[in-house]
């Protein structure tokens, strides 16, 4: 069974940066399609950002060119780096793992197959 922890949130001041963790533990990561979503308070869970198996890279628009999404196989890691944090940004953030492998991203959060519980994040000065 693939287990998914998310890590690195916490409060930051808008325009900082932070960068959260998604440890895969249960399967090797490899080829794996990880997608990051995030639910703001009264809001839907929305997609961020997603990196298929083959280390392509896709953002929703408003993640592109502040958000960084990588993935390090060998720790079984996937990590979603933020830079220019605004408020509208505070939301949990989760990270999803879709099968089968080497698939391509689709965003749709029913597709996921496994979720980590979550890590917040809060742009607040």
């Amino acid at each position: 069974q693939v287990q998914l922890v998310e890590s690195g949130g916490g409060l930051v001041q808008p325009g900082g940066s932070l960068r959260l963790s998604c440890a895969v533990s249960g399967a090797s990561s490899v080829g794996y399609v990880i997608t990051w979503f995030r639910q703001a308070p009264g809001k839907e869970r929305e997609g961020v950002s997603c990196i298929s198996g083959y280390d392509t890279t896709f953002y929703e628009d408003f993640a592109k060119g502040r958000f960084t999404i990588s993935r390090d196989d060998a720790k079984n890691m996937v990590y979603l780096e933020f830079f220019s944090l605004k408020p509208e940004d505070t939301a949990v953030y989760f990270c999803a793992a879709q099968e089968p492998k080497w698939t391509l991203c689709t965003f749709k959060p029913h597709e996921m197959q496994y979720w980590g519980k979550g890590t917040p994040v809060t742009v607040s000065s």
